[in-house]
């Protein structure tokens, strides 16, 4: 049985700042190129069977950076979509909103472009991309090329857990690796946050 490989996307301005950037498409920084670059050999050893990226910029530069080769791009791969919060830093939004915490709270709508979405939305793409990508692991790894609250959301899912669980993952550097397994038959995390 293979691994599902999750790859956060490179540095952008934003990841570095704090912003909350689900839909925004901003490119790399000259960090997260370099990030990404550093991930190539890691990813050399493992026998890919597949591989898939959210259709955001960022995530499929990163992509092609770690030397993936027959990426499909898969829109339920993209952040979460957080509406009023875009471009935010989570200090901004507590100052209107004390205390305020996106797993619990959520997010508020955005304009047309950014309407939000619930952690319950996030959750149901992300079952639907591990129910996609399960027989897949039969013949070996899979790469996933997406972004750091989505990959958290996946995990919980993955370990069967309720997607509130997230919360409990050490949000993902840009241009980290993390894997899923199984181990006797039950759904782990092999690795995490690794550069």
């Amino acid at each position: 049985m293979g691994e599902l490989i999750l790859i956060r996307h490179g540095e952008t301005e934003w990841s570095r700042s704090g912003q909350h950037a689900g839909r925004t498409d901003i490119p790399l920084t000259d960090a997260g190129v370099a990030a990404a670059r550093a991930l190539t050999p890691v990813l050399a050893r493992r026998q890919l069977v597949a591989a898939f990226s959210s259709p955001l910029r960022r995530a499929i530069h990163t992509a092609e950076l770690v030397g993936l080769t027959g990426v499909t791009p898969e829109p339920a791969l993209m952040e979460w979509d957080y509406g009023g919060y875009e471009g935010m830093t989570a200090a901004q939004i507590q100052e209107t909103r004390p205390g305020w915490e996106l797993w619990r709270d959520g997010v508020v709508p955005g304009d047309g472009g950014s309407p939000g979405e619930q952690l319950e939305q996030v959750a149901a793409r992300t079952d639907a991309v591990l129910d996609r990508i399960r027989p897949l692991l039969h013949d070996g790894d899979v790469a996933l090329v997406a972004h750091g609250h989505l990959q958290r959301v996946l995990t919980a899912r993955w370990l069967g857990l309720d997607a509130t669980a997230g919360r409990l993952f050490r949000h993902p550097g840009p241009g980290t690796l993390s894997a899923l397994g199984i181990e006797h038959g039950r759904p782990v995390v092999s690795a995490w946050n690794v550069l």
